[in-house]
């Protein structure tokens, strides 16, 4: 019996094998293969991808040239900030300094860090939880189902940015509450996405076929469901991203966020929302850093979604 349960799955694994393109003698045409090559052809996409990868390197690069060409983004020379103070772009300052003197291009290049960290790492735990969630309601359905989907309805219920500064007046300011913040309030949508996509794949045969081999539940999930289910997941959370730094500029701007004087895009648009009609820089600078990576993240997000889509055959 047991001889004949492992000959069955052998089966199961060959039609798995055929249905995808691999095992054959021919190259590989799997679902993420084919996606890339569709999202190369996608120029938007491309560019805000190299853009991304240009913030991400700049970010994680700044402590190796930025305090030698633009100085501290935090510290503030007493001596010289009446001097310093305001000074429009130039050669030495190309995006102009602050009311205290500190450089802006330098607060820009480390705010990128903060924006950065917040839209992953809140992307990342909302993308976990939801996830978990969406698999527990789609593939157990039942009670599971109606509990967790009322859940979802109840955070749904109330307006995300309100609902997350309630929740940061409870925990208290500062970058590490914000993307927990941001993390745990946003499960809900992802948690629709994977459940919606789950419930579309478990009915497929192979699925079926696999549970009358004899597979267990886990086995089913990681093998066969998760992998056909992530791609709209992957597509949701990457213009999740750009959504999680929208959301951390707006509390920090609202002083709800990242606590002085660390550098944040949303402070820096606080800071200088005074002297807009003077000094414009203040705003424009960190105002164009969050449209540009924002942007970039929705493109890339868009663009993924074209090429993980399965309808669409290669020209």
């Amino acid at each position: 019996m047991k001889e004949e349960n492992t000959n069955n799955f052998e089966v199961v694994e060959a039609g798995e094998q055929a249905r995808t393109g691999s095992g054959s003698t021919r190259p590989s045409r799997t679902l993420w293969g084919d996606a890339w090559r569709r999202l190369k052809r996608n120029k938007l996409a491309v560019i805000a991808g190299i853009w991304i990868i240009f913030i991400v390197i700049v970010a994680l690069t700044a402590d190796l040239w930025v305090p030698q060409t633009l100085g501290s983004p935090t510290e503030i020379d007493s001596t010289t900030m009446k001097d310093m103070s305001r000074l429009p772009p130039s050669a030495e300052h190309p995006f102009g300094t602050d009311t205290l003197g500190r450089d802006v291009l330098c607060r820009v290049i480390y705010g990128a860090r903060i924006s950065l960290a917040v839209g992953v790492l809140a992307t990342a735990i909302s993308t976990v939880l939801g996830l978990i969630a969406g698999a527990l309601a789609a593939y157990n359905g039942g009670w599971w189902d109606t509990l967790i989907m009322r859940m979802a309805d109840i955070f749904l219920a109330f307006p995300y940015t309100l609902f997350v500064i309630a929740m940061l007046a409870v925990i208290g300011p500062g970058i590490q509450n914000v993307f927990i913040a941001i993390g745990v309030l946003g499960w809900p949508s992802i948690a629709r996405v994977f459940r919606s996509a789950i419930l579309s794949v478990k009915e497929n045969d192979y699925v079926d076929a696999a549970r009358a081999m004899g597979a267990s539940d886990g086995r089913i999930i990681v093998r066969h469901i998760f992998p056909n289910s992530v791609a709209s997941v992957v597509v949701y959370a990457t213009m999740n991203i750009g959504g999680a730094i929208l959301t951390e500029s707006a509390l920090s701007f609202l002083g709800m966020g990242v606590v002085p004087p660390d550098p944040s895009w949303g402070i820096m648009i606080q800071d200088g929302q005074t002297y807009l009609a003077t000094e414009p820089w203040l705003m424009i600078m960190p105002g164009l850093a969050i449209l540009t990576t924002v942007l970039a993240f929705t493109l890339l997000g868009d663009g993924l979604r074209d090429a993980l889509d399965v309808k669409m055959k290669d020209a």
